[in-house]
Order: structure tokens, then sequence, then C-alpha cells
């Protein structure tokens, strides 16, 4: 089990196993947020807000939720909207993960901007 937690500590996320890779996306919204995404099944992400909602925020087809801590505003996460799509995937920031776990991680280069391929 691992924790990963916003600036303010108001948003942690408890995880079942440590990542074994990560991905650097490049796609518009990813690249700006400068996040590393950690995949995992819903189950195994437990999500805690202390004094409230995450805020969130989506675009386009309005399908995937970016989660943020309303306080301090790290991006903490992103969750599919519909309970039909996807429902064995979500996305942890793994930069809110402790140093020492990031550091053993593989770091994927994914080309999200333009053909949704893994470049490395």
């Amino acid at each position: 089990m691992i924790t990963a937690s916003c600036h303010c500590g108001l948003v942690s996320l408890t995880i079942e196993a440590v990542p074994v890779e990560v991905t650097d996306c490049s796609c518009s919204i990813c690249r700006r947020y400068g996040v590393l995404w950690a995949y995992y099944p819903p189950s195994q992400v437990r999500i805690e807000s202390k004094g409230g909602k995450t805020d969130s925020y989506m675009w386009g087809e309005k399908s995937i939720a970016f989660h943020r801590c309303g306080e301090c505003g790290c991006v903490t996460h992103w969750a599919a909207v519909h309970p039909d799509r996807d429902l064995n995937r979500m996305g942890a920031n793994a930069r809110l993960m402790p140093l020492d776990v990031l550091a053993k991680a593989r770091v994927r280069h994914l080309d999200g901007a333009v053909t949704e391929r893994y470049i490395d």
C-alpha cells in the first residue's frame, strides 16, 4: 500500500500497489498539468478528501473527469464519468507519490497529441 497526497494534504489516494511504470502523456491537457499517470483498476484506489469533494474538469466528449484538490489545486486523478466506459482503469497522478516510489517506476512516453501510441 502507498499513499499519494496533494500539496496541502486534504486529498489523498491510498493505492494497493506501487506502479511499475508511469505514463508521461503529450496530449493537450496532460502536458499542461505536468502529471505522470499510474493506471489502476478503480477498486485498487481509495480516494479521501477532507473537508469536501474534489473539483473536476471535463472537456470534449466529457467522458473522463480530471480531479484536483479544491484548496491547493493539485491534480490528483482522472476517472471515467460514465460507468459503462473503461471500468477497469483510472489514472492516479504519480507525481503525488513519495519520491522513492516514483524513482523506481519506468517512465513511458505516450504521444497523446497525435498517434495515441507509446513512443518508447
